[in-house]
């Protein structure tokens, strides 16, 4: 009988040790070490004579057939944009967010939208087939109730899910697993969402859709941390990695591609969340920009933004008011709490105005996160405005970062910001021929 041997490992980062300890070595996470049980194995050493296996068959480079990909529309615009077309037959591809963020409702449509097509197998691991069905109802549409190809197989052993996929007689079009942290396989004993857990799950699945040209969709969770559960691993062996990121005190979400063998990692894609699904968003300007009256606003400035190779214009809110404490507030929503310290110093410094006796408060309309420095000129110009209670110019778009000096400097794909803010009818750009601050001021007289 083979003697069982255990040894511990780290959930972060798949690190293994000896024995249990409060800290892993590697990732530097504390508690994050579980006992896990395997087989011992036969000591052979590595020389040649030992090896066992056969010969594989080498291909020389004009032997190869490089046949053009050719992609699965999947019928949601947004969706095939950021897998750059559609879906690549044979890729495994994952899509992760925070929990509630609408990845299952998301995925539930692009199964209505195929099952006109073709079958897709539904694995149930969070939810029932009932509870799927519910939502499945809901979101479809007419046409789509009436030609759904859609099979759904309640079970989470891989091993289980293999062989009925394999025995299955209907040929399947597409896999859909919700999600890849409830599975588990006979092999390990850990428990369903552990590193080995996931890590061997996901190598099995991806052997399936390699051998069967079946693409796979995975949904996968994010800890508290903001990463994928499980291990980093796991987005080293699907093909295609998607995030799902929004507020949701918000309907906006944004689908983005952090890993894509098939296509560009640039684009972005923007759905609103309703009550009939995700439902697409063709013009983000409709949401991030709240007020549609023609009329100027104090405290607020319009910014162009890059998501991916995508222009997108939102709006900046400033509010600028007496301060009460003996040091005085700032509250940012949106942006990076340091980014508006620095700001704010700038304009006290460069432009001597009194902000060291007021709080300072601002807000991305929208709740969107901006990161970019693109967005400096426009923070500066707010806050300014709200303080000398003047508004920017109507139809102003603000584009610049801003330097330490109080200087404008130049920002990446200028051209296609201007294209897009003079598209929505924009036509005053501001940092376009200003170098400093002192400069942008005449827009606020």
């Amino acid at each position: 009988m083979v003697k069982q041997l255990s040894h511990f490992v780290c959930q972060s980062c798949g690190a293994e040790f000896p024995k249990w300890q409060g800290q892993c070595n590697q990732c530097l996470n504390w508690n994050t070490l579980v006992e896990t049980a395997i087989a011992a194995k036969a000591k052979s050493g590595f020389g040649a004579n030992n090896l066992q296996g056969q010969v594989s068959q080498v291909l020389k480079y004009a032997q190869v057939n490089s046949k053009s990909v050719s992609y699965l529309k999947t019928g949601i615009d947004e969706l095939d944009r950021v897998l750059g077309g559609g879906i690549v037959p044979g890729s495994v591809i994952l899509v992760a967010g925070e929990p509630g963020i609408g990845k299952s409702t998301l995925l539930t449509q692009l199964a209505l939208k195929l099952s006109s097509q073709q079958s897709v197998l539904y694995i149930c691991g969070e939810e029932s087939p009932g509870q799927v069905k519910i939502r499945m109802e809901r979101l479809a549409g007419k046409d789509e109730r009436k030609s759904t190809k859609i099979l759904f197989l309640p079970e989470t052993n891989i091993e289980n899910i293999f062989l009925t996929i394999k025995n299955e007689k209907n040929p399947i079009g597409l896999i859909i697993v919700d999600s890849i942290q409830t599975l588990w396989t006979q092999k390990l004993t850990g428990a369903a969402g552990s590193v080995g857990q996931v890590r061997e799950c996901s190598n099995i699945l991806l052997n399936l859709s390699k051998k069967t040209n079946i693409p796979v969709f995975l949904i996968g969770h994010i800890t508290k941390e903001g990463t994928i559960a499980g291990p980093k691993i796991l987005e080293h062996i699907v093909d295609t990695v998607l995030y799902l990121e929004g507020d949701k005190q918000h309907q906006f979400r944004i689908l983005r591609t952090y890993k894509n063998r098939f296509g560009s990692t640039d684009e972005v894609g923007v759905f609103q969340m309703t009550d009939k699904g995700m439902e697409q968003v063709s013009n983000p300007a409709d949401i991030f920009l709240t007020d549609k009256t023609k009329k100027p606003k104090i405290g607020s400035a319009i910014v162009c933004v890059m998501q991916g190779i995508r222009p997108m214009l939102v709006e900046i809110q400033a509010l600028v008011v007496n301060s009460q404490l003996a040091m005085p507030r700032r509250v940012a929503s949106g942006i990076n709490y340091k980014k508006l310290q620095v700001l704010t110093a700038v304009i006290q410094k460069k432009l001597n105005l009194p902000l060291y006796q007021s709080d300072v408060f601002v807000n991305v309309a929208g709740g969107l996160k901006l990161t970019e420095p693109a967005i400096e000129l426009g923070v500066c110009l707010a806050i300014i405005s709200s303080l000398k209670n003047k508004p920017l110019p109507l139809n102003s778009v603000c584009l610049g970062e801003v330097g330490l000096l109080g200087e404008i400097r130049k920002i990446s794909f200028m051209d296609k910001r201007i294209k897009e803010a003079k598209k929505l009818g924009f036509t005053t750009i501001i940092g376009q021929n200003q170098t400093d601050l002192h400069q942008v001021l005449k827009f606020l007289n």
